[in-house]
């Protein structure tokens, strides 16, 4: 999760959608008064090697944590912070008294929010070469059934919906059409140069075959309903 103030954008990150290297990109423009959140340590050696801003800011300060101090106690990775795919409601919480009186959205409101979607036929199988990296490798119909592709759920449209199922961004990129997206979103945040996106978590899948050709019928029936909302939501479909 980006915020940058110079800028005013705030950038939620899904799973599985190219969205570490985005981040890494947009740590380019940051300053020192924004929020960045960390990623992982693999991944902030990029960064870092790229001259990049790395993780700041991200821990609430305990004037502005009010009752959340005490959880922090308690629960020591609990709500207080922001982090890496933290979701949209989460964000505009904590956010609340940084500007303005205490409970104002006036922060969140004056940013442009935005994240990245992608197929999710197509993030299964990410995900699942991304989980099962060794061999002999989990049957991809197995991992089907595991409780890891809730984390594609809890990631994904979780991060940009309120309960309610609303949208809490201003756009959605898509992944199928990034580099255009992403040239539209420059212009739009008047950054002054392009995005250049380094191939973060890249190399882990040697397989690079349509999901199609991998999922059975009976693995397209299970996760179209599965990701029902999603694909309602964009109008992706098993192609």
């Amino acid at each position: 999760m980006i915020l940058s103030r110079g800028y005013r954008f705030i950038f939620l990150k899904t799973a599985k959608t190219a969205g570490t290297s985005l981040e890494i990109a947009l740590s380019r423009f940051l300053s020192d008064g924004d929020i960045i959140t960390p990623i992982s340590a693999e991944d902030e050696r990029i960064r870092q090697s790229l001259g990049y801003r790395g993780p700041q800011n991200y821990r609430v300060a305990p004037v502005r944590r009010g009752c959340q101090a005490l959880l922090r106690r308690l629960v020591p990775f609990g709500s207080a912070d922001f982090y890496n795919h933290i979701t949209g409601c989460e964000v505009r919480r904590l956010l609340r008294g940084d500007h303005g009186e205490p409970g104002s959205d006036q922060l969140w409101n004056s940013c442009f929010k935005f994240c990245v979607e992608r197929n999710p036929f197509d993030r299964v199988i990410s995900l699942y070469y991304w989980c099962c990296r060794t061999e002999p490798r989990m049957p991809l119909s197995d991992f089907l059934q595991s409780p890891q592709l809730d984390l594609l759920t809890r990631h994904g449209i979780d991060v940009y919906t309120d309960a309610e199922g609303k949208l809490l961004v201003d756009q959605v990129l898509r992944y199928e059409k990034l580099e255009e997206d992403l040239t539209l979103l420059c212009q739009r945040l008047g950054l002054p140069e392009p995005l250049n996106l380094p191939r973060a978590k890249s190399g882990h899948r040697k397989d690079r075959r349509h999901y199609s050709e991998l999922l059975t019928e009976r693995d397209r029936t299970l996760l179209e309903d599965r990701f029902h909302r999603e694909l309602k939501l964009w109008d992706y479909s098993f192609q």
